[in-house]
């Protein structure tokens, strides 16, 4: 009995076609909102037959999701995390972990600014922004372990207030706030999130090497 018939040129037909799918739902959801993109609009702006989305890459939800899984898997985050978790020193410690958290808003500042912060109801959906929600708070409490275990949070901060620090300072609403509604550049925010988090975090000593123009 033979085995499956396996076409190459068919596969990278379907890919390109998914790929498609998925590039004029971006756009649509960007420019008209999710809410009111349809399934049907999307197979009309991708120039297929709507039954061919659902085949393809799946209803709103799935698309959605689908979407934001590079946020969720970048790998110049994941590498700026881990040379923030291997530095020696507080100060150096908390910028990395800046300028991860500034790299990844940047990157996907479209979808984070214009999509995740009015999140659908679809449940596929919001499953995707809760698991970039912790795949964040895993990375920012690898953090603070690495902040305490350098003797470089004051007394008073215990690991799981420094979590919650992090998060106020370094998650998408303070970039959504200070970048999206006030207009500052992302060199702006970086700089002054780091500052801040810094003198609420860090000993007197470890703080004042963060101290610069803002």
């Amino acid at each position: 009995m033979g085995g499956r018939y396996h076409s190459p040129r068919r596969e990278d037909a379907a890919a390109e076609t998914r790929a498609a799918i998925l590039a004029c739902a971006r756009e649509l959801f960007l420019e008209r909102g999710y809410g009111a993109t349809t399934v049907p609009e999307i197979a009309r702006a991708a120039q297929v037959a709507t039954q061919t989305v659902y085949t393809s890459a799946g209803g709103k939800a799935a698309m959605f999701a689908e979407l934001l899984r590079p946020a969720i898997n970048d790998p110049a985050a994941a590498a700026a995390g881990t040379a923030a978790r291997s530095a020696d020193d507080p100060g150096q410690v908390l910028a990395l972990c800046a300028r991860a958290a500034r790299h990844g808003q940047e990157r996907y500042w479209d979808l984070i600014y214009k999509l995740m912060r009015q999140p659908p109801d679809d449940a596929l959906a919001q499953q995707a922004i809760a698991n970039i929600t912790a795949k964040c708070l895993e990375a920012l409490t690898a953090i603070a372990r690495r902040l305490w275990e350098l003797d470089g949070l004051r007394p008073e901060i215990t690991v799981t207030d420094a979590v919650d620090v992090l998060w106020f300072h370094f998650g998408q609403n303070a970039w959504c706030s200070l970048v999206g509604d006030r207009g500052w550049t992302f060199d702006r925010a970086e700089r002054w999130l780091l500052r801040a988090a810094g003198h609420e975090l860090l000993t007197e000593s470890c703080a004042a090497t963060l101290d610069g123009p803002a």
